[in-house]
């Protein structure tokens, strides 16, 4: 038994904690979970806990479902609230999933990440992520398919107060930290109920890691101060989604590999052909960054989020930012993919993201000039004069560049790659399908 595992078990005993929580993500990024005694973590650490991969969103098919959870002990942290007794709190740790032989599953998001990691690591790169999370504070959570009511009629860094969760950032953020999970910023965004949370930079399987235990949290919190929060990337008809703006940087040792004091934006070589890797494969990666149908409410012009495939230094409107907060100050170099949103499956996404970067690298793609418009003044026909192809309008577009992807099944692997494709294609044909209200109430009273 290593070290870490002797400290969880230490530390159960200690605290007297009685239950754990073995966590582990589905292809689509829903966390699951199940809950063992202590007593019997020392064998989960040592063979696993079995379960029906089969019961599991893209794990495994009937005739193969047996599978193994196995605890990471790095990943162990007390849960920031006590049990019902108001005395004994249970702890979680994530697991990464095999077969029965000890092999690891091809579909756990976790290995798909892992994967991509050792690629960049034998290219001699470690990649670090700093993510900015939005997400709605609702009053109310409807079923019946009208719109939700928001927390608060806040504005851009307002200073809002909720009827109901007083103080509800400050709540979040201290149970984040009780977990280890370090926060940078925090502030309402533009729309009503509408906050962001930034976290501090971490390795991309920490982060992931993070970003799940994030949208738990927050969850959480909410339900104990009478409110609801939602990641879905756009509830609101007229009110801006909520993205999860991710900033990347990859490292060689102690070095920024994209840092370069002697280029005008201060990025490397190696900076500006991850750029241009983000670029070239924005189209194809898209389905996996901005997953759900409702994503592309967002996408949308008008809508403060990318609709085209572009770079700048202080571009807001643009995919790919190469932001300028600390000049000169070498470990700060990054850039700012603005696609994503707070509801993508984080281990695939960044899979993804690192995938497209790292092949920039590899084939030295050109960095085409830098987006010095206002891309979203812009009408159709100057976006194309100036050669901004378009992202996908819709999930159904995204699919579509997905499959004839070259890079993401090489980057998420045949099992995971073709699952996603084949569950997404549901969720499109049932959505195509769906008669919306805004039909019946345009189009019913007049034809």
């Amino acid at each position: 038994m290593d070290r870490r595992q002797e400290f969880v078990l230490r530390t159960l005993e200690e605290r007297d904690i009685r239950f754990v929580r073995l966590w582990f993500t589905d292809v689509l990024g829903f966390l699951k979970s199940v809950a063992v005694a202590p007593a019997e973590l020392e064998g989960a650490f040592s063979e696993g806990i079995g379960f029906d991969g089969s019961a599991i969103e893209g794990f495994a098919r009937v005739y193969e479902s047996d599978m193994i959870a196995k605890p990471d002990p790095s990943t162990f942290q007390v849960l920031p609230w006590e049990t019902e007794d108001g005395e004994r709190y249970s702890a979680r740790m994530f697991c990464d999933i095999a077969m029965p032989d000890g092999s690891p599953s091809w579909a756990d998001p976790r290995h798909v990440l892992r994967r991509q990691l050792a690629k960049a690591s034998e290219a001699g790169f470690t990649c670090y992520v700093h993510p900015e999370i939005e997400f709605f504070l609702l009053a109310n959570l409807p079923m019946d398919g009208r719109e939700p009511e928001p927390a608060d009629n806040g504005g851009y860094f307002d200073q809002a107060s909720h009827a109901t969760a007083t103080h509800f950032r400050r709540h979040a953020i201290e149970a984040l930290e009780e977990m280890g999970i370090s926060v940078e910023f925090s502030h309402h965004e533009g729309a009503p109920g509408q906050q962001e949370i930034d976290l501090r930079y971490a390795d991309a399987l920490t982060m992931a890691d993070n970003v799940m235990t994030f949208r738990y949290v927050i969850k959480e919190v909410a339900l104990m101060q009478g409110v609801r929060a939602t990641f879905m990337p756009k509830p609101f008809s007229n009110q801006p989604g909520s993205g999860m703006h991710t900033h990347v940087s990859l490292f060689e040792g102690d070095r920024n590999a994209f840092h370069s004091p002697e280029d005008p934006y201060e990025l490397s070589a190696t900076g500006k052909a991850f750029v241009a890797g983000l670029l070239h494969h924005a189209r194809e990666i898209s389905a996996v960054t901005n997953q759900w149908v409702n994503s592309y409410k967002r996408l949308i012009q008008g809508g403060e989020a990318p609709t085209t495939v572009s770079w700048g230094r202080a571009n807001r409107s643009a995919l790919v930012r190469v932001p300028m907060y600390s000049p000169g100050k070498a470990s700060s170099c990054r850039v700012e993919i603005r696609t994503p949103d707070s509801a993508c499956n984080p281990y695939l996404a960044y899979s993804v993201i690192l995938a497209a970067g790292l092949k920039g690298i590899e084939q030295g793609y050109e960095l085409p000039p830098p987006a010095e418009d206002n891309i979203w003044s812009l009408s159709d026909a100057e976006r194309k004069a100036a050669g901004y192809p378009e992202l996908p309008q819709n999930l159904g577009e995204a699919l579509g560049e997905m499959e004839r992807s070259e890079l993401l099944p090489e980057a998420l692997g045949e099992h995971v790659y073709d699952f996603f494709l084949r569950n997404k294609r549901v969720e499109w044909d049932n959505y195509r399908s769906e008669v919306t209200p805004y039909e019946l109430r345009t189009l019913l009273p007049v034809l």
